[in-house]
């Protein structure tokens, strides 16, 4: 569960909740534009904004906020004593939007729990969604995919879809001026990236746990119904989280999109081949595909006999995980997230060759 789902989940439950958020960042700031801490009412917290430097200041706010203080933007920075107070000391600058739910237990708050409430489920339908949020709390607009086509309330400033489009396309979230001088901040809640993992063996256990661990939704599919089990799987649901069904009709059925890796694990072209097939397909920001430089080559014949471009097959990494001499499954899981990190972040790894 997501930092807004749990804040959606307290309010719906009749508590007061306070959600914070990083506005804007300068420098070394720890964490990035668009970083969630939800404060309920009974003192439980989820999420973070500075990955613990003014969590506590950030708290008694958001308790002062959810008393019937109005919404604020909390500043820190290393040349304020504020910041110094706080432990901020890195060399960055953070601000951080607290404001209130509105419900009615909580009147005062800002953000309507309307809002949240389709914001979630569009977000559980994997469809990507912009929150944009004058920063002293008197509006809340959502658009939708595709912005172009979103309606907009009476008096929204031009210009706004055209902002939130770049920030969808992108995955930043923006600070906007309007044509008003309304200082906006605009913030993409995209769908929950997703690793799809064909091949229920061991690497795939430890993969699917590690994903976790990093804010992967990890689904793990495999025909073979004495390997994909609840006991070699602990906490994935059969028919949810753990497919026994054939990969390519799997990937069909869970729609695959610009936020879902793919992994084939198997060493079997049968399960393989047709999973690459439907993955060359799709946007999916990740292929990749176990086995040693032989396997990979004679994969590869096969799917250019298939139609599929050099250009187009240059989309798999194989063989799958960064060069990092992992022995063991544990390890080669291990190169396997990272690499799927790397690409994700496009960083200077993600170009590195394979094994």
């Amino acid at each position: 569960m997501s930092t807004v789902e749990h804040a959606l989940h307290w309010a719906q439950a009749g508590h007061k909740v306070a959600l914070a958020t990083v506005v804007g960042t300068w420098g070394s700031s720890p964490r990035p534009a668009g970083s969630f801490m939800a404060i309920s009412d009974t003192g439980r917290v989820e999420g973070s904004v500075s990955g613990g430097c003014v969590e506590t200041d950030v708290i008694t706010t958001a308790q002062d906020i959810m008393a019937g203080a109005p919404a604020t933007v909390l500043s820190y920075g290393v040349s304020t004593d504020r910041a110094w107070d706080v432990g901020l000391a890195c060399g960055g600058k953070l601000d951080v939007l607290v404001e209130a739910i509105q419900t009615p237990h909580c009147p005062t708050g800002t953000l309507p729990l309307a809002v949240l409430e389709k914001a979630c489920a569009l977000q559980t339908a994997r469809q990507g969604v912009v929150l944009a949020r004058t920063l002293e709390g008197t509006a809340h607009v959502l658009l939708p995919t595709p912005v172009e086509e979103a309606t907009l309330p009476p008096n929204t400033p031009d210009g706004l879809k055209h902002i939130a489009h770049a920030c969808l396309t992108n995955g930043k979230s923006q600070n906007w001026e309007d044509p008003h001088g309304q200082a906006w901040f605009l913030q993409p809640l995209t769908p929950p990236p997703r690793l799809l993992i064909v091949g229920a063996v061991h690497i795939a256990q430890h993969l699917a746990q590690m994903a976790r661990m990093t804010g992967l939704a990890p689904i793990v599919i495999d025909p073979r119904t004495a390997l994909a089990t609840p006991e070699r799987f602990p906490g994935f649901v059969p028919g949810q989280t753990l497919l026994t069904d054939w990969p390519d009709e799997a990937l069909e059925s869970l729609g695959v999109d610009s936020m879902t890796a793919i992994v084939t694990l198997t060493h079997d072209a049968k399960l393989d081949d047709p999973t690459l097939e439907y993955a060359l397909g799709s946007p999916a920001f990740y292929i990749g595909a176990l086995g040693s430089r032989t396997t990979q080559a004679s994969r590869m014949k096969r799917l250019r006999e298939c139609g599929f471009t050099e250009e187009a097959l240059a989309r798999i990494h194989g063989p799958v995980g960064l060069s990092i001499g992992a022995i063991g499954a544990e390890e080669i899981a291990l190169s396997v997230l990272a690499q799927i990190i790397a690409v994700r972040r496009n960083a200077p790894l993600a170009r590195a060759p394979g094994w």
